[in-house]
């Protein structure tokens, strides 16, 4: 989500009165990939460009081809096939070792299928979403290659797609997409003589972070998720919190108010060096909710709260205590402010994509899942 952020700055930072620019979307991959589908860049015509689609072994082909698609102003899918041991194919060499197909198309700021101000509209909401791509087409169809459509659940939305698409079979793939969480490319023959390649991308929102905390480790902590790209969100006593705190995390409540609203998407860590501070947080982050609740200290500290909160008759629901991460962090001997962050950090990170945040060398399966 940050690449898209960055690539949406840099759009709306440009005069496209003096320039032009294209997108290119990894839309399909197979074997392995250094990035996966739906990896952006944003491609000026005087060379600049920010995002990627590789590692870096694919951008100074992707530059040249995104030149000749603003020339002709008409999209073009590229195919890096870099499994083959052929020395004239770009990525032979570099580590890529896979199938990557991209779609490259020319950006028109006036056209409202423009997928930029589309993806906009899905960063201002955090909300799923589901992005259709027209990536090929054959026959009378009334799309183009390059055309965006973000997936409403309205009557109204239906009819336009139908009448665009006119095969069922899309909405129930759009309905599985949904479901699984995973982007994938499909083909259809809507009618006799017609064929539509559609890039059918699930779009998280952004992940929510809440720090509830006052001291000198909120600051790292907020600097490098902002850094990953999440929003982050403060509670606590502002007459401790620098002033520099409110111009960098998203936004800081005081701990005498009502915190934010959580959702299925978003991570709370208890982190105020307090007990009782702690304690009182603990009790309103049970009833909250978010599926993940980092409370930072020691096992022995906890286990004191939760005594402590039966006492008071509160006994957690196994659904509750399977949320609580106590203590917070994967164990990777963090002792500074900076490392418990990365420790913190990387343990959510893992948490929502389903992963026990092992060794990745001692994993037997592709580090990407299909």
């Amino acid at each position: 989500m940050k690449e898209i952020a960055d690539i949406l700055q840099a759009y709306k930072n440009t005069d496209f009165q003096k320039r032009k620019a294209a997108l290119a979307t990894v839309i399909h991959v197979e074997g392995s990939s250094y990035r996966r589908t739906g990896a952006r860049m944003l491609i000026f015509d005087n060379g600049q460009w920010i995002g990627g689609i590789s590692g870096g072994c694919l951008e100074g082909d992707a530059l040249l081809k995104a030149q000749r698609v603003l020339f002709q102003n008409q999209p073009q899918i590229v195919t890096y096939d870099t499994r083959e041991e052929d020395a004239h194919q770009v990525g032979i060499g570099l580590g890529c070792n896979g199938l990557i197909r991209v779609l490259i198309a020319p950006l028109r700021p006036d056209d409202e299928r423009n997928p930029l101000e589309i993806l906009k509209n899905c960063v201002d909401e955090r909300r799923e979403n589901i992005l259709l791509t027209i990536t090929d087409r054959k026959g009378d169809l009334p799309v183009s290659v390059g055309d965006m459509f973000r997936v409403e659940d309205t009557p109204r939305f239906r009819e336009q797609l139908r009448a665009a698409v006119p095969d069922d079979t899309l909405f129930a793939d759009i309905r599985q997409t949904l479901q699984n969480r995973k982007s994938k490319l499909q083909t259809y023959t809507p009618t006799p003589g017609t064929q539509v390649e559609i890039f059918i991308e699930y779009l998280p929102p952004r992940l929510h972070l809440v720090l509830f905390g006052s001291n000198y480790d909120i600051y790292p902590f907020v600097g490098l998720a902002k850094s990953v790209g999440w929003k982050v969100s403060v509670v606590g006593n502002l007459s401790k919190l620098h002033k520099d705190l409110f111009a960098t995390a998203d936004a800081v409540f005081s701990h005498k108010k009502q915190p934010p609203r959580p959702d299925e998407n978003t991570a709370l860590v208890l982190m105020a060096h307090d007990y009782q501070t702690d304690l009182r947080n603990l009790r309103t982050a049970l009833l909250a909710d978010a599926p993940y609740i980092g409370v930072l200290g020691p096992k022995k500290r906890f286990d004191k709260m939760l005594n402590e909160l039966k006492s008071e008759g509160i006994i957690p629901t196994p659904d509750q205590l399977r949320k609580i991460h106590a203590p917070v962090g994967l164990d990777t001997g963090a002792t500074t402010p900076e490392e418990i962050a990365i420790a913190i950090i990387a343990e959510i990170r893992a948490f929502f994509a389903g992963r026990n945040g092992g060794f990745l060398k001692w994993r037997d399966q592709p580090i990407h899942t299909v």
